[in-house]
């Protein structure tokens, strides 16, 4: 089982590399979209899945990086050079508000996270130098669809790679402890906030990454775009339905998210029902399933393995 998600994940990784030669554009932006989708599900699960800590406010950090790609490259600076600081603001970011945040558990975090989400998003349609409400352009002769596709994709596949590493590396061990007891992780010497600032620290560059990268493709954005918190919930809901705290879950997630998307915006009737199709599913899983589509998998096969009668003694052949 262990081996599986390793070797298809290599295929995935390889087929996705090299679609462009053999898929059409249609195709490619649909890969673009889930490649997206998995960079924002496997950042959060760093967090809400490893240790538990459920943000709403996520888009924030899309936005940082969204924001400092468009307005530096207003000013002359090469798009992809804007990567790192914005990665790096929203790391920033991600400390500031979590130093008091984290103080909170429970509930009480996750309406803080969307307290700070919609903070951000009306400061953004409230200042000039954003644009207002109105938002902000990418300047022309900057899109390259090829190069954005190959960098979202390599993003992807190291997000999902990062996520492995961090769940079996010791930080990753502190983070399932602060998870599943953080008073008896505190007691044996686990520091919770530091450990959980560090989490959403790296969550929050490798989204605003994602954010960077949004903008370059789209070529504008705005603060009802990029700090919507339909988009923060988007984000928790992949992981969730895919299986939260693993690191095939959030891809899982992504991809029927992705696919689910790209049906109803072809049905313009249901263009804006998407939301209320993601809050059926995401009661399903509660419901009857608490560890997604990766539970679901796990309890099929187990089910399985047990149908299968187990092989009696030889008989000797009496001949």
């Amino acid at each position: 089982m262990r081996a599986l998600p390793a070797s298809v994940g290599a295929v995935a990784a390889g087929a996705a590399l090299a679609a462009p030669f053999f898929l059409d554009r249609g195709a490619l932006n649909d890969l673009w979209s889930l490649a997206l989708g998995v960079i924002l599900a496997s950042a959060w699960n760093l967090l809400g899945g490893f240790a538990g800590q459920v943000s709403l406010g996520y888009s924030a950090f899309l936005g940082i990086g969204a924001y400092t790609t468009v307005l530096l490259s207003l000013r002359g600076v090469d798009p992809f050079l804007t990567l790192p600081l914005g990665a790096l603001l929203a790391a920033l970011f991600s400390v500031v508000i979590g130093l008091p945040a984290f103080r909170l558990r429970g509930p009480y975090f996750t309406i803080a996270t969307i307290g700070v989400g919609e903070a951000v998003r009306v400061s953004a349609a409230s200042v000039s130098f954003t644009g207002g409400s109105s938002g902000l352009r990418m300047p022309a002769g900057s899109f390259d669809f090829q190069l954005n596709y190959y960098s979202m994709a390599i993003l992807a596949i190291l997000a999902v790679a990062l996520s492995a590493f961090v769940r079996r590396s010791a930080f990753g061990h502190a983070l399932a402890a602060i998870r599943q007891d953080i008073d008896a992780a505190e007691s044996l010497g686990v520091n919770s906030t530091r450990f959980k600032l560090a989490a959403h620290a790296l969550s929050a560059a490798v989204v605003a990454l994602a954010g960077s990268l949004y903008a370059i493709n789209f070529q504008y954005i705005a603060p009802g775009s990029v700090f919507d918190f339909r988009m923060s919930l988007s984000i928790v809901l992949m992981p969730i339905v895919g299986g939260v705290g693993t690191v095939v879950g959030p891809v899982l997630g992504a991809l029927v998210f992705s696919t689910l998307q790209i049906k109803l915006l072809a049905i313009p009737a249901l263009r804006d029902a998407y939301l209320l199709l993601y809050g059926g599913l995401l009661i399903l899983v509660m419901l009857y399933e608490p560890k997604g589509l990766v539970g679901l998998w796990l309890r099929l096969t187990a089910r399985l393995r047990s149908s299968v009668p187990a092989p009696g003694p030889e008989v000797p052949d009496a001949g």
